[in-house]
């Protein structure tokens, strides 16, 4: 049996980056991610089938359907939650997933999230060999998170590595001076 890999998409956390940090606003459908194109880098990552969970928040009791139906249309399984008003339930929702992968010892992960509160999860599964790969904008990830590198994590830039999206985001980004080419400025 091949070794699967679990795409886990914290929806909230990049939708909320990707407006609060990077547009300064609410994204427009067309700015926001290509989910499909997530999902095929992650097949294509470590060559291995995907099992893609797309955590959505659904304690108000509504769903937004039309972006459900896309969601399975592309192979994810959303998983809408829905707890108390001071429960974070799609971080709880992911902390439990990730803490049962742990324990049945199989599997790699891709976690699409910047939020900091899923580091002892990958930790314990970098301490136990899993794969394990967060994809982000790599300038937001929280700084403890980033430190496991050292233990084995990659670190994916949705937009310059997996290449989610349709245009060129307003990012500002640290330049290696060999691949600066100052006409792109100009």
């Amino acid at each position: 049996m091949a070794i699967k890999t679990y795409l886990i998409v914290d929806g909230e956390n990049i939708d909320a980056t990707l407006g609060l940090s990077v547009l300064s606003r609410r994204p427009e459908p067309e700015e926001r991610p290509r989910w499909d194109r997530v999902m095929d880098f992650a097949q294509e990552v470590w060559e291995q089938p995907v099992n893609g969970l797309f955590f959505l928040n659904a304690t108000s009791g509504h769903l937004p359907m039309t972006f459900v139906q896309a969601l399975l249309a592309m192979d994810y399984r959303p998983l809408p939650l829905s707890g108390s008003l001071t429960e974070k339930v799609v971080d709880i929702g992911i902390q439990r997933t990730l803490d049962a992968i742990a324990e049945t010892g199989e599997g790699s992960v891709i976690l699409a999230s910047h939020d900091g509160d899923f580091g002892p999860q990958l930790e314990k599964l970098l301490a136990q060999g899993h794969k394990v790969a967060i994809i982000c904008f790599k300038e937001f990830l929280n700084t403890h998170l980033r430190s496991l590198t050292e233990h084995g994590l990659e670190i994916i830039d949705l937009e310059h590595t997996v290449h989610a999206f349709t245009e060129t985001l307003p990012r500002i980004k640290i330049i290696n001076l060999e691949d600066f080419d100052p006409y792109t400025f100009i």
